[in-house]
């Protein structure tokens, strides 16, 4: 449980979303000092806009970076139907059956405080992260096709996981540590770190269209941090705007690559940034304990998890605006999950409520509150559609 206190103030939302476009920092960009608050980022004109990162398989698609989500890849054909739940109370996982809604196996997790299930970025293995003990930590490998557990992997610190758009390395979160630790996704070999000493409780990263550059949050500091890919170097800190103390936490790119939405749990809404300026450009208001973003199959909507009030709103990248906030009956506390395959069902952990929650968000209705472990999180629906996994929870590209 992280608690932190904040005052919270208004700021009106001003939201422009331009066609595909990719980043543009220079090598040289300063990063902006903590004091005092406010959105700065300071860039050099960039007319020409770089190349994507070396091997990365590029968008199908100029106005959507999830064109490349649409179907299942015939690698996870015979992966089992299964919602993978990391209980982070009771260092468990518990496997339910998405079409008996029923939990059908539970083991440990063989570490302490499993926070995410990560599918990996060739989508054959899926990785509890278990981050603690402090300065140590694992991952334990889940083979989808049987649904079981393997041998855990040291890795230090792993509170969350992503994959650079290229492949080339697994990114861990090591939260407490502030850094950015970059392994060899085959043999898991740590082979270099990305310091991020000015982001406290850094979290979760979503990338740019053109792969070059990462936008982090930094829970405990109320800021986001840009990271140079290619260069592997943190670049600039982006201070949230005067009078609002935040708490960022989950981070995702519209479909167009224009803008970042970010998710404030003290904000209690969304704050939008420019994803090739990295100019905070708005914020919208949710509810309270914003927490988890995710882009539907058809890439028209988001979904936006209210934790703190049991409700989800809904973003409607066409109209700019929020469109539904729908309160999970008998209350709850919305935290991570995914969308099933099809688009159906959003399946969510409930933090406080050690309940997993399966909505139909076509018909806006829940279709079964499913007891689990204590404290369950990052949870994952598994198979996803996609040709690569940039990690959390499946975010397909």
């Amino acid at each position: 449980m992280r608690v932190r206190r904040a005052t919270l103030g208004c700021v009106g939302a001003a939201i422009v979303l331009a066609g595909c476009v990719s980043s543009g920092i220079p090598e040289k960009l300063r990063i902006a000092p903590h004091k005092p608050r406010i959105a700065q980022v300071l860039l050099a004109p960039a007319p020409v806009p770089p190349p994507m990162l070396p091997g990365m398989p590029p968008p199908l698609s100029p106005t959507d970076v999830y064109a490349g989500a649409r179907q299942l890849a015939p690698s996870v054909a015979g992966d089992l139907p299964r919602v993978y739940v990391p209980n982070s109370g009771s260092n468990t996982i518990s496997v339910i059956d998405p079409a008996t809604y029923q939990v059908i196996d539970t083991y440990p997790s063989q570490g302490e405080e499993p926070q995410h299930v990560v599918p990996s970025y060739d989508m054959r293995m899926l990785y509890a992260t278990n981050d603690l003990p402090i300065g140590s930590g694992s991952l334990l490998p889940i083979d989808p096709r049987t649904g079981k557990p393997g041998d855990p992997l040291p890795v230090r610190d792993p509170y969350n996981m992503y994959f650079t758009p290229d492949g080339r390395y697994a990114m861990v979160v090591a939260e407490a540590d502030k850094s950015l630790d970059l392994y060899d996704p085959h043999d898991w070999r740590r082979v270099g770190a990305i310091p991020v000493p000015e982001c406290a409780g850094v979290d979760h990263m979503d990338f740019t269209a053109d792969g070059r550059h990462a936008l982090i949050s930094c829970e405990f500091a109320g800021r986001m941090g840009v990271v140079d890919i290619a260069r592997q170097r943190l670049v600039g800190m982006i201070d949230l705007p005067d009078g609002r103390e935040g708490m960022p936490q989950d981070v995702k790119l519209s479909p167009d690559g224009a803008t970042f939405f970010v998710a404030d749990m003290m904000a209690d809404g969304v704050y939008t940034i420019d994803a090739r300026t990295f100019q905070v450009t708005g914020f919208v208001p949710t509810g309270k304990g914003t927490h988890g973003l995710y882009v539907t199959r058809d890439a028209a909507r988001m979904i936006i998890t209210n934790r703190g009030e049991g409700s989800l709103s809904v973003w409607d990248f066409a109209q700019r605006k929020v469109v539904r906030t729908w309160a999970i009956p008998g209350g709850g506390s919305p935290d991570m999950g995914n969308i099933s395959a099809d688009g159906r069902v959003f399946w969510v952990s409930g933090r406080y409520s050690g309940e997993v929650y399966a909505i139909d968000i076509v018909d806006w209705k829940l279709l079964a509150r499913i007891p689990v472990g204590r404290a369950p999180h990052g949870l994952t629906i598994w198979p996803q559609p996609g040709r690569y996994s940039t990690g959390h929870t499946g975010v397909m590209r």
